[in-house]
């Protein structure tokens, strides 16, 4: 792993701060997503990753040429994990912050630096073929101790989100690879981390987070992981329902959404679908409250589940692709 560090200490006098450091993206023949503009401003950006005195401010522009192009995101990615000495850069200045969790004093300020680098970090996330090469190399454990943090103060929760983006961008889309991605996350308790953002979480985080899961639980690894132990099954459940149980009004529509494919995963499984006759929340059984909270397509969701409860695990809804199209981590 040439591209992320053994050790958290390095010498600046050998870090260079020359853009051949910089590998253009080997997308030969490829439409670049990336203006002729952006590429170049990109690549005199990298190299000032790397020093102490700069890297911050180049972090945040790198960051807003990914929020003014987010369809560039995965060629700034690849420029950034073939810099020399980047991968590295990013990971001290994620680790800086460490000090100021407990006792919690992360500022506005602070929180920004943070999350621009994961947000740099997503973009990596987004390569197919880089994805177990950053589990590899431990990424989760980097920033893992920021979506830990107890405290709902908005700044914390900037930070579990910008940490389940990179879970989400890890999992977004199903390759050779997501086999072993899933299999990383389950070892290093993604699960438990995940569930701890939805509790202490907006809104937004549940909506992350059961993304997330619905996601992990479509796969045969994330199958056995919930259906193998009854405690693992309780408490995803128990966190799904409460959070049914808190709706007031009519819930956010990609909330929703996203709930009910976790529940329509874990209906997949005639294990899990025993439990659920006992455990689906009273509110998703009503034909009433289900036509005043939902569209077309999660009033579909919400009717496969039920079927899948009441009759056994039936063919996968027809409609599961099109619900997680054009949702956006």
């Amino acid at each position: 792993m040439d591209n992320l560090p053994d050790s958290l200490y390095v010498s600046y006098a050998v870090v260079s701060t020359s853009s051949t450091n910089v590998a253009p993206p080997n997308n030969a023949g490829a439409t670049s997503a990336l203006s002729a503009s952006e590429g170049s401003k990109i690549r005199r950006l990298i190299p000032l990753v790397n020093l102490p005195r700069t890297r911050s401010a180049a972090i945040t522009q790198l960051n807003n040429i990914f929020k003014a192009n987010k369809a560039g995101g995965p060629e700034l990615g690849l420029m950034l994990w073939e810099s020399r000495g980047t991968m590295f850069s990013l990971l001290e200045e994620l680790i800086s912050a460490y000090r100021l969790l407990h006792p919690p004093r992360l500022t506005i300020n602070d929180t920004k630096k943070i999350c621009n680098v994961l947000a740099l970090i997503q973009c990596i996330a987004f390569l197919p073929g880089k994805r177990v090469e950053l589990l590899n190399a431990q990424i989760t454990s980097y920033f893992y101790p920021y979506m830990t943090t107890k405290s709902k103060v908005s700044q914390y929760d900037y930070l579990r989100l910008s940490g389940l983006g990179v879970i989400g961008a890890l999992v977004k889309e199903t390759g050779p690879d997501t086999p072993n991605v899933v299999r990383y996350l389950l070892q290093v308790e993604t699960v438990p981390v995940c569930l701890r953002c939805m509790e202490t979480g907006g809104d937004l985080t549940k909506s992350v987070v059961a993304l997330i899961l619905g996601r992990i639980f479509s796969q045969e690894e994330g199958k056995a992981y919930i259906g193998s132990f009854v405690d693992r099954f309780y408490v995803v459940t128990t966190a799904l329902k409460k959070i049914v149980d808190e709706f007031t009004g009519i819930p956010t529509p990609s909330l929703l959404k996203n709930i009910l494919i976790c529940y329509l995963r874990l209906s997949e499984l005639s294990r899990c679908c025993d439990a659920l006759k006992r455990c689906y929340p009273l509110q998703l059984r009503n034909p009433a409250y289900l036509n005043y909270i939902c569209d077309g397509t999660t009033r579909g969701l919400a009717d496969q589940v039920l079927q899948n409860i009441n009759l056994g695990p039936q063919v996968q809804y027809v409609g599961l692709e099109n619900a997680f199209a054009g949702m956006h981590i």
